[in-house]
């Protein structure tokens, strides 16, 4: 448990919400009914976190651990240059107002109650027009009982976590427009998990997961109650970077409330993000060129983005050309990925490829039609907003949650360009389903696992995402986890060998599978990756 929080806590920090928010990405979106039932906040939160999260690491790889203020400076600024609509906009302000704190008082108890306090004072000043019932409310609640928390930083933290869940939940009595959806706020849920996150980081203990609504508030799609409001709200939503001076933002603040509504401006230091929802995008980025530099401009069409949330129906979509992508690390892999006729994302398995990255690469396949192998778990999250950003530009795109490359080669290889979109993604699903996976991993000190506890040196057998198999060494362990594999059947046996894997290692396995299974088939690749010295699949 920590007593003060420093550069490492705020890493932690950001890597938990980011976290968190992607496991709830699906659910925060579905609860967007305000100001606009887009369907997009939890996907907007969860960039404008991805954004926080890396310019933090890019401190850490510079070498010496950061200091606090740089640390918590990059955070701010990170989410702010990457913040994505109106709750992204106040989520980066807020976390400004706590980076500043953090840089002037350091991170003891005292600190982080100042900070969250001016973290949702910044929130409600960087809001023309503050409504409760929001993101806001969450904030000031959560602010004021951390204020009020005796002792340690761990205390402070979770006060304020549970102050912010207690105000979600009343969120609906406050704004009409959510208690006709029955549903909370969708901003002021992205915050509960980033203040769980930040309570989970100070304390050392496992994420606190999504919050409990209960029976009496469930969760209903934004398209329940609101796709009325569309016709009379603004026409497009605009957001900018923009490099100005802090006396130009009153007239920028008078001409864009003059054009429409849900403005936020937030930042500082020359830099600000403008948000707001017009129906003449053209005179808001001109305002923006009145007071200084506008940059990164992104205008969004709201009817567009209703019908791809499910408020209105999308036309039809046109015959387009189809491009599989496959993420894999190894060169053996990335090239049986290009025989089987996809196109390869090759990721550094030290740094996992962030949603920017993975929408570029689809972008770079030149298709309208994508169906994107992750192949990892831990892509799914920022998969899911990288395609939800494609599909704004008119992409039609699937994501094939893939846990592992056995799974990818098995839906490859079903894989017909010639069948409808749909089709062909329905086989590929289940060809990956119906494939069971494994890895080996060595440990690398003592640790608790489902098989029992490991000692340095041992090597795991990971069936299906869990250790099964402690072993001491990876021919032993590997023959162990494809008998237990194959005593549920199958008929094909895929092994991957890792980079620097004994060549005598594939001999010895398909000898075991022939003499536990004679009429099963195995086919041996020479995988590459540096992650997993051996990889197994059995359809």
């Amino acid at each position: 448990m920590l007593e003060t929080l420093d550069a490492p806590a705020v890493r932690t920090w950001c890597r938990l919400a980011l976290s968190a928010l992607g496991q709830a990405r699906e659910e925060i979106d579905a609860l967007n009914v305000y100001p606009v039932p887009d369907g997009d906040t939890g996907t907007n939160l969860y960039l404008t976190v991805e954004s926080a999260t890396a310019a933090v690491e890019r401190c850490f790889e510079a070498g010496a651990e950061p200091a606090l203020p740089a640390t918590a400076k990059a955070m701010a600024t990170g989410a702010l240059v990457g913040a994505r609509g109106n709750s992204g906009v106040i989520l980066a302000q807020l976390l400004r107002g706590v980076a500043e704190v953090l840089a002037e008082r350091g991170g003891g108890p005292e600190a982080l109650q100042a900070a969250l306090t001016r973290g949702a004072e910044s929130a409600y000043q960087a809001v023309a027009e503050p409504v409760e019932g929001t993101l806001l409310t969450v904030a000031a609640r959560a602010a004021e009982s951390a204020g009020q928390a005796p002792g340690t930083l761990a205390e402070v933290a979770a006060s304020a976590h549970r102050s912010a869940r207690g105000a979600l939940l009343r969120t609906p009595e406050q704004l009409s427009v959510l208690a006709r959806a029955g549903v909370v706020d969708a901003g002021g849920r992205g915050l509960v998990a980033v203040l769980g996150a930040l309570a989970d980081a100070v304390a050392g203990q496992q994420p606190m997961g999504p919050v409990a609504l209960g029976e009496d508030l469930p969760v209903a799609h934004a398209s329940c109650e609101e796709p009325e409001r569309l016709p009379g709200h603004p026409a497009f939503e605009v957001i900018y970077l923009l490099d100005a001076p802090p006396t130009a933002l009153p007239a920028l603040r008078e001409s864009l409330a003059a054009l429409g509504d849900s403005l936020v401006i937030g930042g500082g230091d020359g830099l600000w993000n403008v948000h707001v929802h017009v129906d003449d995008a053209g005179a808001a980025v001109e305002a923006g060129v009145v007071a200084g530099r506008p940059h990164q401009i992104r205008i969004t069409h709201f009817a567009e983005a209703a019908a791809r949330a499910g408020l209105r129906p999308g036309p039809a979509e046109a015959p387009a050309e189809r491009v599989v992508l496959s993420v894999v690390t190894g060169a053996g892999l990335v090239e049986l990925c290009r025989e089987a006729g996809a196109a390869v994302l090759a990721a550094d398995p030290d740094a996992p490829p962030s949603s920017a990255e993975l929408a570029e690469a689809v972008r770079r396949c030149a298709a309208r039609e994508v169906i994107l192998l992750l192949n990892d778990p831990e892509l799914r999250a920022g998969a899911g907003a990288a395609a939800d950003q494609l599909r704004e530009e008119g992409l039609r795109i699937a994501v094939l949650p893939t846990r592992s490359p056995v799974q990818g080669l098995a839906a490859l290889a079903v894989h017909e360009a010639g069948r409808r979109f749909d089709e062909d993604v329905v086989a590929m699903t289940s060809a990956a389903g119906a494939t069971r996976y494994a890895e080996l991993a060595v440990a690398e000190g003592q640790s608790w696992t489902m098989a029992g506890v490991c000692q340095a040196g041992d090597v795991l057998g990971l069936i299906d995402g869990d250790v099964a198999v402690i072993g001491p060494g990876i021919a032993e362990t590997g023959a162990e986890v494809l008998s237990r594999m194959l005593a549920a059947g199958g008929e094909l046996v895929t092994l991957v060998l890792g980079e620097g894997a004994d060549p005598e290692l594939a001999e010895v396995l398909v000898a075991h599978a022939r003499r536990q299974r004679p009429e099963v088939d195995t086919v041996v690749f020479a995988g590459g990756q540096e992650s997993a010295p051996l990889l197994i699949g059995v359809e």
